[in-house]
C-alpha cells in the first residue's frame, strides 16, 4: 500500500497501533543537504506493509504518535541513521527500538550483518539489489522501486518474533535491550560543534594551538553548512580547514593563498578568519588535549593481551555472540590498565566474560591445546 494522503496515514497507524511491534525503515538523501531529506518510511505489521510518502503527505502527527507509543515495538535493522533522519523529519525518536543487527550478533551471526544476510538466515529469503542507487526524493516512484522499498520491512516484521524467541530462551533479551539502550537517546544524534574537529581528517598530527584553531574553525563550517543546508565539504573540505589550520593566517591574502578557499565568500573568508584568530588567542588552561596514540604496549603486556583474546575468542565460539561484540583489543588494554572502569566489568559482557578475565589474570584459569585446539584448563 502507497500512502499519500492524510487520512490514509492516520487510518494506517490507527491499525499499526493494535500490534506489539511494526518494523521501520526510511529511505533518504544526504548527498547534497547539511540534514537528511526524508523521502519514505516503510513500516510493517503482521498484516501489511505500507510506503509512507513524506513529499506527499502533509500531517506526520500520526506517525509520530505510533513511533512514541510505548506499547509497540519499533523494530529497526541498523538504526541509527533512520532515528537520526526521523529525529530531524518528525522531531522525536521512535521508542521503545529493537535493533535486528544487534540482535543477531547475540544468536551467532558476525558483527554488522547486512539486511540480505540477516532474511536469509532468519528468513530463508534472498532479496534483489535493483534498486539500491535510487534516487528516492523523485517522483513517481516505479511499482519496483515501491516494492524493493517494501522489502525492507516485511521480511523484517516476520525475523523479530524468531530472534526474540531465541533470544528469550538463551536468557539473552536484557543483554540486546542494554546494548541497544544508547541508540535510544537523543544526545547520540545530536551534534555538538565544538566537538566536530576530532573527526577532522589527521586532526590527530595537530600541535594543542593548532587544535584550537581546528575547533573554532570546524565550529564555524559546520554551523555554515546548517544554516544553509549543505554538506559541510561544500563549505570547506577537510584537507583545506587542516591546511589553515596549521598555517593560520592572520589576512585575507594569506587566507586565499591556499588552493581550495577559492569559492568562499568575502564575508566566509572574514568570518573563518576571526574564527582562526579565536583559536589562535584561547588562553592555554582552554586548549584542547593532545591527540596521543596508545602507547605500544611492552612484549609482555602484549602476550597477556593475546592470551586475554584468545579467551574472549573462546567464549564467543561457545555463546555464539560475536568476538567484536565483546571486546576489541583495546578493551582488553583498558581492563588490564584501569579494571574499575572497564566496559567489561559491567552488564552482560561481565556475565559472560568479565569474571573469567579475572581468573586468567589471577592465575586461576589456563588454557592449553587439544587436538589443535585452544580449550580452558
Amino acid at each position: 500500500m502507497y500512502i499519500s494522503t492524510d487520512d490514509q496515514l492516520a487510518e494506517f497507524c490507527t491499525r499499526a497501533s493494535a500490534f506489539d511491534a511494526v518494523a521501520v525503515d526510511t529511505e533518504f538523501l544526504r548527498e547534497r543537504t547539511y540534514h537528511p531529506r526524508l523521502c519514505l518510511v516503510q513500516v510493517a505489521t503482521p498484516d501489511e506493509s505500507v510506503v509512507i510518502d513524506p513529499l506527499a503527505v502533509k500531517n506526520l502527527a500520526p506517525l509520530a504518535e505510533l513511533f512514541q507509543d510505548p506499547e509497540t515495538v519499533k523494530v529497526f535493522h541498523a538504526c541509527s541513521q533512520d532515528m537520526e533522519v526521523l529525529l530531524q523529519a518528525l522531531g522525536i525518536l521512535p521508542a521503545p527500538i529493537f535493533d535486528t543487527q544487534v540482535a543477531a550478533t547475540f544468536l551467532g551471526e558476525r558483527l554488522q550483518v547486512s539486511y540480505n544476510g540477516l532474511v536469509q538466515t532468519f528468513c530463508g529469503v534472498n532479496l534483489p539489489k535493483s534498486e539500491s542507487l535510487t534516487d528516492w526524493s523523485r517522483r513517481p516512484l516505479t511499482p519496483q522501486q515501491i516494492e524493493y522499498a517494501v522489502d525492507d520491512v516485511r521480511y523484517l516484521i516476520r525475523a523479530y518474533p524468531v530472534m526474540r524467541e531465541r533470544l528469550v530462551e538463551l536468557g539473552r533479551l536484557s543483554w540486546v535491550i542494554d546494548e541497544i539502550k544508547p541508540l535510544g537517546d537523543r544526545s547520540h544524534y545530536e551534534v555538538d560543534k565544538r566537538e566536530v574537529y576530532k573527526r577532522v581528517k589527521r586532526v590527530t598530527s595537530c600541535t594543542r594551538r593548532q587544535l584550537a584553531i581546528a575547533r573554532e574553525l570546524a565550529a564555524w563550517r559546520e554551523n555554515r553548512a546548517e544554516r544553509h543546508n549543505i554538506p559541510r565539504k561544500w563549505v570547506m573540505s577537510d584537507e583545506v580547514l587542516l591546511a589553515l589550520t596549521k598555517r593560520a593566517p592572520r589576512d585575507v591574502n594569506d587566507f586565499r593563498s591556499i588552493r581550495g578557499t577559492e569559492q568562499l565568500s568575502e564575508n566566509d573568508v572574514a568570518a573563518a578568519l576571526v574564527a582562526i584568530e579565536r583559536g589562535a588567542r584561547c588562553p592555554a588552561d582552554k586548549l584542547p588535549p593532545a591527540n596521543h596514540a596508545r602507547k605500544a604496549p611492552s612484549s609482555d603486556m602484549e602476550s597477556v593481551t593475546d592470551l586475554m583474546y584468545a579467551l574472549v575468542r573462546l567464549v564467543a565460539e561457545s555463546s555464539g555472540v560475536a568476538t567484536a561484540m565483546i571486546a576489541s583489543r583495546d578493551d582488553l588494554a583498558d581492563y588490564i590498565e584501569h579494571p574499575e572502569r572497564s566496559r567489561l566489568r559491567e552488564g552482560w559482557r561481565f556475565e559472560l566474560l568479565g569474571s573469567r578475565l579475572d581468573d586468567l589474570l589471577s592465575g586461576n584459569m589456563g588454557l592449553t591445546v587439544k587436538d589443535g585446539r585452544v580449550e580452558i584448563l
